[in-house]
């Protein structure tokens, strides 16, 4: 990527560490994109040096596309979310790394994804993919809603939406509850055969159980009644992450995250009229916490504001015409 650096300027290096990947960019103050840069996996479950070594390997990608020498290195203020930072000691662990850059940020991913969905105002975020969470920034209140991890938590997330699609196809099979298309295509994952379900509870994590989640949310979009009672149920999980965040002060919520759209259709009417378009990414939320000047926010805000103006919706919980359809990826925690 080619590009005039001014040496005088400052320069900004964002990092989102996610569970799945790692993705970082390099700007100067103007916002203008110098770099960027990819990894593998970030999160502190797989370890510190692991993580380190995933968000390393990211900013060395985009400083090398930024094509930038050791004093412009040394000159960049950098901001970084992690997956898993609360874990206990994760946040000192990573600080006391070496690094070449004249400042460094560590935050949460899911921090710097608020951050970055309301252009570093006060809002709030509900990440809805493979887990589930809600995160706000008010003032100086940080707020958490959820996201404890499953399956003691995450409600209404991808995750959850498997493990219930199961718990009620065995149900089913027993003959405790009536058969649909859902519970037939679950229980034939496992050739119709509970020990076979029970095996694989063994050694499923919650991503296995999220693979679920699409064939129940195509269900229940086909009018399934069992896939309509899952996903009814998911949606007000969510409902209430989003009505609790609301009433913490949030003025403005964004639902991200791979089951994002199609998990919105299923919301509440009243809840889908406090949701807003989130106006940045995680990596815009990292470059805020770098100390990346926010640009044109009052605009950015009435443009994404201007599209979440829905026509009055009818009080009936459930998808609009058509199938809602999204592609399910772990979210930031």
């Amino acid at each position: 990527m080619t590009a005039i650096i001014d040496v005088k300027s400052p320069l900004f290096l964002g990092v989102d560490g996610g569970g799945t990947g790692c993705r970082a960019r390099i700007e100067d103050v103007e916002g203008n994109v110098l770099g960027i840069g990819l990894a593998g996996p970030a999160a502190t479950r797989f370890g510190i040096d692991a993580s380190w070594n995933a968000i390393e390997t990211a900013f060395r990608g985009a400083i090398k596309e930024a094509g930038l020498d050791q004093v412009q290195i040394a000159s960049v203020r950098a901001g970084v979310g992690v997956a898993g930072l609360n874990r206990q000691g994760a946040k000192a662990a990573l600080e006391e790394r070496r690094h070449p850059f004249a400042s460094i940020n560590f935050a949460t991913d899911g921090m710097i994804a608020c951050l970055g969905a309301h252009a570093g105002g006060d809002g709030a975020i509900v990440i809805v993919g493979t887990g589930s969470c809600g995160i706000g920034r008010i003032g100086v209140r940080d707020i958490k809603v959820g996201g404890y991890g499953f399956p003691i938590s995450d409600e209404g997330s991808g995750a959850d939406l498997g493990l219930r699609a199961i718990q009620v196809a065995l149900r089913a099979h027993d003959g405790r509850r009536e058969q649909s298309a859902l519970t037939h295509e679950v229980m034939e994952r496992f050739n119709n055969d509970p020990t076979e379900a029970v095996s694989w509870m063994d050694r499923a994590t919650a991503t296995d159980y999220a693979t679920l989640a699409p064939s129940v949310i195509r269900h229940a979009d086909q009018g399934d009644v069992i896939g309509r009672e899952i996903v009814q149920a998911a949606a007000e999980h969510i409902n209430s992450i989003i009505r609790t965040l609301a009433q913490a002060g949030a003025s403005r919520v964004s639902v991200i995250g791979g089951l994002a759209t199609a998990m919105s259709a299923w919301l509440a009417p009243d809840v889908r009229r406090r949701l807003s378009s989130p106006l940045g990414d995680a990596v815009d939320g990292a470059l805020i916490l770098a100390g990346r000047p926010v640009r044109d926010q009052s605009e950015a805000s009435l443009v994404a504001d201007a599209g979440d103006r829905r026509e009055p919706t009818p009080e009936v919980v459930g998808p609009p015409p058509g199938p809602a359809r999204s592609a399910l990826r772990e979210p930031h925690r």
